[in-house]
């Protein structure tokens, strides 16, 4: 018998095997999920048997663009009736929409079954040779045990038109399909993993042991309160150190989803907690997910990298704004409601979210509850119009925690001085290497750390020195964090920058000042809103003891620019009212962070996503059935012009290369830095950009992003 194929190379894995992986994957799935498992494996099996037409069979092994739109899914539907009525609705829902949405309107590439129905042959087009391929089809129809017969020609265009009238039905209503959530859920799955299907699907939907986080300890005053109550939601406010993370664990019950704002600080914490769970959890599931999540290995393991975005894991590390496709119904937005249903989600930093990302947050709050979802929430700081407006979200069934104000006297690690300019700080850091200290200098945008750094190098060339932002190639990043923490993968010291015993400097964005275990003796920042200042001031004199109780370190805050553009990316009036509450040469006291912040904060402007939600405030669901939305929606709100570039001298190595060393060449940019450069064809297509304008040290410089900067010798390859 023919060898059918169900992927491309280079697995060229075949039909039958997809289907087989694809369908233990939906039937464990459905298990967990308390759906039909009969009914989930024969959607599995029937999802894809319309790639053993020729036409697809024969676009697999070619390079040709096709001129004609063949969508496998409307193939495999001929075969709908060899199954019972009762159960073709469902079977329909799990197939015809498991790539796209029923109805699109958008391109030729994007055209659902519904567009095609007002095309001219698409019908006869699919058809094809069916007597030919149906055959095949239906023989591996019955190696996986379904009962078949033969099906005529007019049969099958009776069943394409059965499906077509139950699709032009669902697209009036509004809501959403489990069915198709389950089956991309597992389709995404099996086709990542392959050959490893079935001994990954052995460790989902694993409830993690979190017994590791019921350790007391007398400098974390967190760990002392119980965290038992009849409560369903929490709502935490403590400062960094108090044992928030630990606490907001002990409150989790079942599958944990942990949401944190930042790429570093979900690196950071990924590490922290398969470190924290090894011993009481041999084979944790735990997976990270954000833009570059696939760069980040865990034990060095590839399957954890394929791992990342799927299904089913017993704790994931991610940002909200990977929650974001449940809000506004984009592609797979089913999917992770059934992986998030009921499950425990924390969302940490929550006040470091600000505009549309803030709104986002709240409205996920309001979703994750709808989805019976037990939410759990941390902060150092909030204003209280935020928490109040959360409060109200959640109802009354929150258990609300804080520490009282004689506790955080004992968190007072920080002493204040006001400087005019970053010019104050040189004596400042010049006194500080005498004395052997560890400084970290914070700036709010690259270009000023560049220009700083660049100082720095110049006045203090003997000095172990280093700047760390997030305009570098994603590989180089990764690297320069591990440095700046000065662990290696056993946790042993390197004596570097963190670590290091003698003098050093840090030059940083404000990349660092969420998450990042470290602890420096000196701190020169520019002014940020009090809140992300609080957080910043958290990784100066972080380690405590109770020797150390009481001691005090010393930031130097320089004043705001009088400019709106210099203040950016921060409000500048935001800025003026946070240099105002700080006192100039006194204690930062934590039992008065508070009332400083609501004096910052006096009111926020909850920015209205009500009408792009998917999710109404009322409950009900305005999005039509087995369609989702284009991903331009959330890039619109969210203002996300950022794209990847990468170096004229990487671009053979990126077309030639596999998809986990595409995202290391990678580097975030603007777009309209490189809007008129050359694109690669291959992976993400990112735009070329000269050699000149980056070096490892010190990252992208998009002003030496121009033509006349790049090689000859490249243009001529």
């Amino acid at each position: 018998m023919e060898k059918l194929l169900a992927k491309s190379g280079p697995e060229w894995t075949s039909l039958e095997d997809h289907l087989h992986q694809v369908a233990i994957s939906t039937v464990a799935f459905a298990s967990f999920l308390g759906m039909s498992q009969e009914l989930a494996y024969k959607g599995a099996i029937l999802h894809d048997i319309g790639k053993a037409h020729h036409e697809f069979q024969k676009r697999l092994k070619s390079n040709a663009k096709p001129d004609k739109v063949f969508r496998h899914e409307i193939a495999s539907l001929f075969f709908i009736s060899l199954f019972p009525e009762s159960e073709q609705n469902h079977l329909i829902e799990m197939v015809i929409g498991h790539h796209k949405s029923i109805k699109t309107g958008d391109g030729v590439g994007e055209q659902g079954i519904l567009d095609l129905d007002n095309t001219e042959d698409y019908e006869d087009y699919h058809l094809g040779k069916w007597e030919d391929w149906s055959a095949k089809a239906i023989e591996l129809l019955k190696q996986f045990g379904i009962k078949t017969r033969e099906i005529s020609r007019d049969q099958a265009l009776d069943n394409l038109k059965n499906v077509v009238d139950y699709c032009r039905y669902q697209v009036k209503q509004k809501g959403y399909s489990e069915w198709r959530g389950l089956l991309m859920g597992a389709d995404h799955f099996a086709s990542a993993l392959i050959s490893l299907t079935e001994d990954e699907l052995k460790n989902c939907f694993k409830q993690p042991n979190l017994n590791f986080y019921e350790r007391i300890h007398p400098l974390y005053p967190l760990s002392q309160i119980s965290a038992k109550s009849s409560k369903k939601h929490s709502l935490v406010v403590a400062c960094t150190g108090a044992g928030k993370t630990d606490f907001l664990f002990r409150r989790c019950t079942g599958r944990v989803f942990y949401t944190l704002p930042f790429q570093a600080s979900i690196n950071a914490m990924f590490n922290r907690i398969g470190k924290d769970l090894a011993a009481d959890n041999p084979n944790l599931d735990i997976r990270v997910l954000h833009a570059s999540s696939s760069v980040i290995k865990r034990k060095g393991s590839v399957e954890e990298v394929a791992l990342q975005s799927l299904f089913g894991s017993s704790i994931k590390i991610l940002t909200p704004h990977q929650f974001a496709s449940i809000a506004f119904g984009l592609k797979g937005y089913e999917a992770l409601i059934l992986d998030l249903k009921g499950c425990d989600v924390i969302l940490d930093e929550i006040h470091t979210y600000t505009g549309v990302s803030q709104a986002i947050v709240i409205k996920l709050v309001e979703i994750l509850k709808s989805i019976n979802c037990k939410i759990h929430i941390g902060t150092a700081t909030m204003p209280s119009i935020l928490y109040n407006k959360i409060l109200s979200l959640l109802g009354d069934d929150v258990l609300e925690i804080s520490l009282p104000k004689k506790e955080l006297e004992k968190f007072n690690r920080h002493k204040t001085f006001k400087i005019s300019s970053f010019t104050d700080s040189y004596l400042i850091i010049s006194q500080a290497i005498t004395q052997k200290q560890k400084i970290l200098i914070v700036l709010n945008r690259v270009s000023n750390a560049q220009k700083v750094y660049d100082e720095i190098c110049q006045l203090y060339p003997s000095v172990d020195k280093m700047l760390l932002h997030s305009r570098y190639r994603r590989y180089d990043r990764n690297q320069k964090e591990k440095e700046l923490i000065g662990l290696d993968v056993n946790g042993e010291t390197i004596s570097k920058f963190n670590t290091a015993s003698d003098a050093c400097i840090v030059v940083s964005t404000q990349i660092v000042e969420v998450s990042l275990d470290i602890s420096f003796d000196v701190m020169i920042t520019e002014t940020a809103p009090l809140d992300a200042l609080a957080q910043r001031f958290g990784r100066i004199n972080r380690k405590r003891t109770l020797d150390t109780i009481g001691q005090v370190n010393n930031v130097f805050v320089i004043a705001p620019p009088d400019d709106i553009k210099l203040a950016l990316p921060y409000n500048l009036e935001v800025l003026k009212r946070t240099f105002d509450v700080l006192n100039d040469g006194e204690i930062f006291e934590e039992k008065l962070l508070q009332e400083k912040i609501d004096q910052v904060f006096p009111s926020i402007d909850f920015m209205d996503i009500e009408e792009h939600s998917i999710f109404k405030s009322d409950g009900k669901i305005s999005i039509n059935k087995l369609t989702h939305r284009s991903k331009s929606i959330l890039f619109e709100l969210l203002n996300i012009d950022s794209v990847s570039c990468i170096c004229e001298a990487d671009l053979e190595e990126y077309d030639n290369s596999d998809f986990e060393r595409r995202m290391e060449l990678e580097i975030p940019i603007r777009y309209y830095n490189v809007a008129k450069m050359n694109q690669s064809l291959k992976g993400n297509k990112p735009y070329i950009i000269p050699d000149k304008a980056y070096s490892t040290e010190l990252g992208l410089m998009a002003s030496m992003i121009k033509e006349e900067n790049f090689d000859f010798k490249y243009q001529l390859l």
